[in-house]
């Protein structure tokens, strides 16, 4: 099997500026364990890279389909993974790689979060239900970072040697993206110590031994100013009352979990748990984006291998141009993908250390400059706006992709014996978890209205660009021309109804101008790249002057009136 750190990957990794994230990571290159300069941490990286490809496309990926045939099991309440997932995770936590984002003091290897990301698309290509143990690590990263140093070192060890695995706790059977509707009690015991009771459902690896839950903390605050973060160590109070049987992703338990007076530990601030969570989030969203992103690029490949040999009258389908123009557009999506993938997570990046900067010149009695303090409120911006609309995006696609590949197959991909038919169901929960694609619109559709991009926009729109690209930079101008009017068809409605109704198309089209940008800069500095972006470029006019046209029609005006029509 091929090294899944693919030319693709290699690229992107070497296009990557994360020159003021590292230096804050390393403080500044002074740590002894640590790497003694960029270029030295750079080196660091690739290397990993390099290694985690090879664990997943010759050891995970050949695992796969065992993984999915045998699926987790519950018996007695107690958990089983097939022996191959554990099998898996051991050979990436042999290797070092269970604590990548976390702290060297606590046994990481306090890589940025791009990195990480990075490896999550490869881990997920191979097998995307190990995604959940292994994609999972920002819950010890915000261990790290808001519990005290003793409760930190209690936990996190574990953790970053693989030996133990966490979960990220938020669903209940009545709240799922309503997270401030959680009802799960903390209680504090005659001693102090809180205790936790409740239910929770819908938990990937529930059955884990680090649990980081969002309760309700204050019995007499309604809403999220009642909810605070906590640290439980699982055990014989939390039972796993089922697991779910689901249409994909089997190797990873997805769990009911009942807590009876479970032991916790209050993690970051009290009556603070939700803005915890949401900063968490952030990460989380670009983590599943990345493994749809996997996923995708796995049922590709299987796509491409099969249209290269599958012969059909006479020919090879991939030499019968519908066929080639599916193939044409799942690589162009993959490739469009993929830079705003990776441009997120280095504005993650960026926007964490920026913050972890500011922090520590305020701990020491430094007053940070005007400008590094809205640099960083830029930062905050642009994550706000990318982390759910760039997961949103690439989910969505990733879906529509694994379903064109299983076309490509005929009545082969509806097999169980290819691995055409597990990509679809694989994929499917992309849309779903970790915000919905609807919820994500609403939270990206605020900071689309304000054109809180503007500024990259125009740093993007001034590079100097060869003659034979200027049909690029006349089109990127199509699409934000289209989407200046459709904004300001919706603000002249002021019909907040329709706005909503009228979301997905403005936040596709605003992220249409976004991924213009980032294509037209690569096909500068690439010219492999130029195909792809007069592709993409090109297809998101004519998709950008289709949007604007069912805003200006009017076409969701019945939303209103759905309730009404629809019953």
């Amino acid at each position: 099997m091929p090294n899944l750190y693919n030319s693709e990957l290699q690229y992107h990794f070497a296009r990557m500026d994360l020159t003021d994230a590292t230096a804050v990571l390393e403080h500044d290159y002074t740590d002894p364990g640590g790497p003694a300069s960029y270029d030295d941490a750079l080196e660091m990286y690739e290397s990993a890279l390099g290694l985690v490809g090879d664990i997943a496309g010759n050891f995970i990926q050949p695992r796969a389909a065992a993984v999915d045939r045998k699926g987790a099991t519950l018996a007695d309440g107690v958990v089983t993974y097939p022996p191959e997932s554990i099998e898996s995770y051991r050979r990436l936590s042999d290797a070092g790689f269970a604590g990548v984002i976390l702290p060297r003091r606590f046994g990481g290897l306090n890589f940025p979060a791009s990195v990480y990301v990075m490896m999550i698309e490869m881990v997920s290509q191979a097998d995307a239900s190990l995604m959940t143990l292994f994609g999972y690590q920002d819950i010890g990263e915000a261990i790290a970072q808001l519990a005290p140093e003793e409760v930190a070192a209690t936990y996190l060890p574990g953790y970053a040697s693989g030996e133990d695995i966490a979960a990220m706790v938020m669903t209940e059977p009545g709240a799922g993206s309503d997270l401030a509707s959680i009802g799960l009690k903390a209680c504090q015991d005659d001693e102090g110590r809180w205790r936790l009771r409740g239910v929770k459902q819908f938990i990937s690896n529930g059955n884990g031994d680090l649990l980081l839950v969002l309760a309700r903390s204050e019995d007499d605050v309604e809403g999220v100013l009642g909810l605070s973060l906590f640290a439980c160590p699982g055990g014989e109070h939390v039972r796993v009352m089922r697991i779910e049987e689901k249409m994909g992703l089997h190797g990873s338990p997805t769990c009911e979990l009942y807590f009876d007076d479970a032991p916790a530990v209050l993690i970051g601030k009290r009556r603070q748990g939700l803005i915890h969570v949401l900063a968490m989030l952030n990460h989380a969203r670009f983590s599943v984006a990345a493994q749809a992103l996997g996923i995708a690029q796995a049922a590709y490949e299987d796509a491409l291998a099969w249209a290269q040999q599958r012969r059909q009258f006479g020919k090879t389908i991939i030499d019968i141009p519908p066929v080639a123009n599916m193939l044409l557009d799942m690589a162009a999506t993959l490739q469009g993908c993929r830079s705003m993938l990776y441009a997120g997570t280095q504005w993650l990046d960026l926007r964490n250390k920026l913050e972890e900067k500011i922090e520590r010149m305020e701990a020491a009695q430094h007053t940070p400059s005007s400008e590094l303090r809205a640099r960083f409120r830029y930062a905050v911006n642009v994550v706000n706006l990318l982390s759910p609309a760039v997961k949103y995006h690439i989910s969505e696609a990733a879906n529509r992709l694994c379903y064109d590949a299983q076309q490509v197959h005929g009545g082969m991909g509806y097999m169980r014996k290819v691995s055409a038919e597990r990509y679809v169901r694989d994929v499917r929960v992309t849309t779903i978890y970790e915000g919905t694609s609807q919820v994500l619109i609403g939270s990206a559709l605020e900071h689309v209205l304000a054109d809180t991009l503007n500024e990259e926009f125009a740093r993007l729109s001034d590079l100097e660009v060869p003659e034979e690209l200027a049909d690029l930079v006349k089109d990127a101008e199509r699409i934000r021309s289209n989407f200046d009017a459709a904004a300001a068809e919706l603000r002249a409605r002021g019909d907040e109804t329709y706005r909503r109704a009228a979301g997905k198309d403005l936040v596709d089209m605003y992220l249409s101008v976004y991924q213009a940008y980032l294509l037209l800069t690569e096909a500068i500095d690439s010219p492999h790249k130029v195909q792809v972006a007069r592709r993409l470029v090109r297809d998101s006019v004519a998709e950008s002057a289709a949007r604007l046209g069912r805003i200006e029609a009017g076409v969701y005006e019945d939303v209103a009136t759905a309730r009404d029509v629809l019953i």
